[in-house]
C-alpha cells in the first residue's frame, strides 16, 4: 500500500471532520467536543491498522512458513565422538540421573528340556573290557564297582518301566543298534530332518561339526557280539519329577569308514579295510513326554581305548614356475623332502 493512498485517506477524513464540525456548531459546543474526540480516535486507529497491514503485506521481509515448536524434552544426550576419558559406566550413571532406567543385561544360557546337556553318572568300562580274577586286589575292586553300578541300574530300569511299560533290556539293545545304524547312514547322506529325529540336541552338533565340505563313506558289516545293556540311569532336571532315561549299550561290530576332503582326497580310513569297533552308546529319552522317543545321546570313550588314526591333510607342494608352453612332467622336477623337526609340547 503506497504513501499516496494513505495521504488521500487522511485528507478525506479531515474534510469529513470539518463538515461534521460545521454542522454541530448550531447545536452547541458541548455536543461537538466529544464527537470530535471520537472521530480523532477512529482516525488514529484506522491509520495504525493500515500501517500494520502494509507491514504484513510487505514482500521485502517475508515471514517463515513454519515455526519450530519443541514438543518432547530430550532426557539423555549421547556423548560426542572421540570424547577422552569416557567410559561405558558413565552412560548408565547419566541415564539414572536423567530418570531413564537402563536395560538389565541377562547372561543366562537358553536351555532345552527335550534332552539333557550331558551324561549323568557315566559308565566306566573295565580296562581291556575283560573281567579280572576276583582273587586279585584289582579284580576285587572291579567286581565291587560293578555291583554298585548294577544296583543303581536296576532302580533306574524300574523307573523307566513305569513310564515306558514296553521297555526291556534284551529288546532295547537291538533297538539301540538300529538307531545307531540309521543315524550314521543319515550322516553320510546329511539328511538333517532324519538326524534330528535320531539324535538329541547335544549329540547333533558333535556328529555334524566339520563335515560340511567332506564326503563320508560308512558301512556296517556285521555284529561280532550281540549288543548288551550295561548301564542305566534315570536323572531329573529342572524339577524333581522331570525324569530322563539314559541307557548305555555295549556294541562290538565290524565297520568300514572313509572320509574324503572337498578335493576328493582320502583323509582317514579306508572303504576296503574293515575294522573291529567296540563302542559304548548312550541312548536317552524324555520319559514325561508321551510322544518322546529314544535317541542317540553320546558315546563313552574309555581311557584305555587306542588312539585314532591321524588325518591326512591336503597341502600345496611348491614347484617351479612354468613358462608358457612348458609342462611339469618334462622338467623332471624332484620334490624336496621335508627335514625332521623336533616338536615339543
Amino acid at each position: 500500500m503506497s504513501n499516496h493512498y494513505l495521504f488521500s485517506l487522511e485528507m478525506s477524513i479531515e474534510l469529513a471532520l470539518i463538515n461534521r464540525k460545521s454542522s454541530f456548531v448550531s447545536d452547541g459546543v458541548k455536543m461537538a467536543t466529544p464527537m470530535r474526540r471520537t472521530l480523532v480516535a477512529l482516525h488514529r486507529a484506522t491509520c495504525s491498522s493500515l500501517m500494520n497491514a502494509e507491514a504484513s503485506l510487505d514482500l521485502r521481509h517475508p515471514l517463515p512458513l513454519y515455526l519450530p515448536v519443541r514438543t518432547k524434552k530430550r532426557y539423555f544426550i549421547p556423548p560426542s565422538v572421540g570424547m577422552k576419558g569416557f567410559k561405558d559406566s558413565n552412560i548408565q550413571d547419566r541415564a539414572r540421573k536423567a530418570g531413564v532406567a537402563p536395560r538389565q543385561q541377562y547372561f543366562e544360557r537358553p536351555i532345552n528340556i527335550a534332552s539333557t546337556s550331558g551324561v549323568f553318572d557315566p559308565y566306566i568300562p573295565p580296562e581291556g573290557d575283560a573281567r579280572l580274577s576276583s582273587l586279585s586286589k584289582e579284580g576285587l575292586k572291579q567286581r565291587t564297582k560293578q555291583i554298585k553300578q548294577s544296583a543303581g541300574s536296576q532302580l533306574a530300569i524300574r523307573k523307566i518301566k513305569e513310564h515306558d511299560p514296553q521297555f526291556s533290556t534284551k529288546s532295547f539293545a537291538v533297538q539301540a543298534q538300529e538307531i545307531f545304524i540309521e543315524a550314521h547312514t543319515a550322516l553320510t547322506q546329511f539328511n538333517k530332518e532324519k538326524l534330528h529325529s535320531l539324535l538329541t540336541e547335544r549329540c547333533y552338533p558333535e556328529m555334524t561339526r566339520g563335515n560340511r565340505y567332506k564326503t563320508i563313506s560308512w558301512t556296517f558289516l556285521e555284529s561280532l557280539e550281540p549288543p548288551k545293556v550295561v548301564h542305566a540311569r534315570c536323572p531329573d532336571m529342572i524339577s524333581k519329577g522331570n525324569l530322563y532315561g539314559q541307557v548305555t549299550v555295549r556294541m562290538h561290530s565290524k565297520q568300514t569308514l572313509a572320509i574324503y576332503d572337498r578335493f576328493g582326497r582320502l583323509m582317514m580310513g579306508s572303504e576296503e579295510q574293515p575294522k573291529d569297533v567296540l563302542e559304548y552308546l548312550v541312548i536317552e529319552r524324555h520319559l514325561l513326554n508321551p510322544y518322546g522317543r529314544w535317541r542317540l545321546h553320546g558315546k563313552i570313550v574309555p581311557s584305555w581305548a587306542p588312539a585314532k588314526d591321524p588325518i591326512i591333510k591336503t597341502v600345496l607342494i611348491p614347484g617351479p614356475d612354468l613358462k608358457p608352453g612348458e609342462e611339469f612332467e618334462a622338467l623332471n622336477h624332484q620334490v624336496p623332502k621335508p627335514e625332521a623337526v623336533q616338536w615339543s609340547k
